[in-house]
């Protein structure tokens, strides 16, 4: 929904909390879920926006006979509409040995450019008038899997192709999508500046070449084309876990002109170390681990911080020190604030941060708080879509904050 009388600003949470692998899984959760949570969030009369989450079969399967036609069909009898994807998890993402495999295949492969296309096919079909599109995807790569400069040239070809693909859908269509990149611990892109080193340098300088071949045109063009089609998604969980500063990671992208297509508002996991800490508050943070998903972990011990590729891998590292923060990428409800000694980061989304929402930072807030399956029992809701509105209420009061 937009949530600005002044500017377009759409609201959606992310449908990737639902776990479903085929077309008919994710349309059930719209119609038993995302419905729910629209019908406690706001009346019947207001659009209601969704964040869609297509993996490859589902989105194989959407494509098939009049399927796009019978879903957009339900969206107008039920008053909502899309506007961003989640392109991220290609494959499964909610059983055990999810990991590092949400990465692949990676932005080096033919593959996930041609999930991405097919993606953008799949929105511009359902993007309703006058509204841009985004799909937020993965951060070029995991990290340890680039290991040369063709592998990253090899992501940025793939990259510029879809952008021309993209261009072709706005010239043919009148529809502008833009590819968000997202910003994740241990990824080939995990900072704000990561983010500006590949966009002023190989995006640049690979990208527009590639372009410039491809669709035969001005490398002031093709510079403009990328600008335009290929940005970022910043998810403030992520952001959290690296201690950087949310407004300042995002004024330092803006700075640089590169789109900031889409914000994931999300909170993560936050351990302030106390001197009387023992065996009881390491054994709380070891409820947060699960086989399904990565929980990158960074503790700052006076100026140093010190990077685990998953919770599990830090807990083992020794015993808790006091004093140490430690950041762990879990995604907690947007409305945990702290429970015995835990805590949720998302105080980094009121104030000047949420003034820059306001302010039109970007056109897309998706709220993406996709573990709430793996949460400890004590924390875990019994019914979710109460759950998710308590999200949206949390995120209306601050943003709506003077």
């Amino acid at each position: 929904m937009n949530i600005s009388p002044t500017r377009p600003i759409h609201l959606t949470y992310c449908l990737n909390v639902h776990p479903g692998q085929t077309w008919a899984d994710n349309f059930t959760a719209i119609r038993d879920n995302a419905l729910r949570v629209r019908d406690i969030v706001c009346d019947a009369d207001t659009p209601f926006g969704l964040g869609m989450r297509l993996g490859k079969i589902a989105a194989d399967e959407l494509i098939q006979d009049d399927k796009i036609a019978e879903f957009r069909e339900f969206l107008d009898a039920n008053n909502l509409y899309v506007f961003t994807i989640n392109g991220f998890p290609y494959g499964e993402f909610h059983e055990p040995g999810v990991k590092e495999n949400v990465y692949a295949p990676d932005w080096r492969t033919d593959e996930r450019r041609d999930y991405t296309i097919q993606l953008a096919d799949i929105l511009v079909e359902l993007l309703p008038e006058g509204v841009t599109g985004s799909i937020s995807t993965v951060p070029g790569s995991y990290k340890a899997w680039i290991e040369t400069p063709e592998d990253v040239e090899a992501m940025v070809n793939n990259l510029a192709d879809i952008a021309g693909h993209l261009y072709k859908i706005r010239r043919t269509r009148g529809v502008s999508i833009c590819i968000a990149l997202e910003p994740e611990p241990d990824c080939f892109i995990e900072t704000s500046k990561e983010v500006i080193k590949f966009f002023t340098g190989p995006l640049r300088e690979y990208g527009k070449a590639r372009v410039r071949k491809t669709l035969n045109i001005s490398g002031h063009k093709a510079a403009k084309l990328l600008r335009r089609h290929i940005g970022v998604c910043l998810d403030t969980a992520h952001a959290a876990v690296e201690f950087e500063d949310t407004v300042e990671a995002a004024l330092a992208i803006n700075d640089e002109n590169i789109r900031i297509a889409k914000v994931q508002l999300s909170s993560a996991l936050h351990v302030a170390i106390p001197r009387d800490a023992g065996a009881e508050l390491k054994d709380k943070i070891q409820a947060f681990c699960d086989p399904v998903y990565l929980h990158q972990t960074r503790i700052r011990r006076h100026d140093v911080v010190y990077h685990h590729h998953d919770l599990p891998a830090a807990l083992a590292d020794g015993d808790l020190h006091a004093g140490d923060q430690w950041r762990i990428h879990f995604h907690v409800p947007l409305f945990f604030d702290e429970s015995e000694g835990l805590q949720g980061t998302n105080y980094l989304l009121k104030g000047e941060f949420a003034e820059l929402l306001r302010r039109g930072l970007t056109e897309h807030l998706e709220i993406e708080t996709y573990t709430f399956g793996v949460l400890p029992d004590d924390l875990r809701p019994d019914d979710l879509p109460p759950a998710i509105a308590k999200e949206y209420n949390w995120v209306l009061s601050v943003i709506s904050e003077q």
